[in-house]
């Protein structure tokens, strides 16, 4: 299991911090896990996520 800092959920996703904050307050991204005053994304729902919008690419 691999937690993902937010700068490290950028690099992977490709979008600006202000657009994944958008995405989250729009309940469009996985929840974050915060640990302390610290926050993260399980990187395997990261995936899934990702899988899911190549899925509705082919359903388009």
């Amino acid at each position: 299991m691999k937690l993902l800092t937010k700068k490290a959920l950028r690099e992977k996703i490709g979008f600006s911090f202000a657009h994944i904050d958008r995405l989250e307050d729009a309940g469009r991204l996985p929840k974050r896990i915060k640990i302390g005053f610290r926050v993260f994304w399980l990187e395997s729902e990261i995936d899934d996520w990702i899988l899911e919008r190549i899925a509705e690419r082919d359903h388009s």
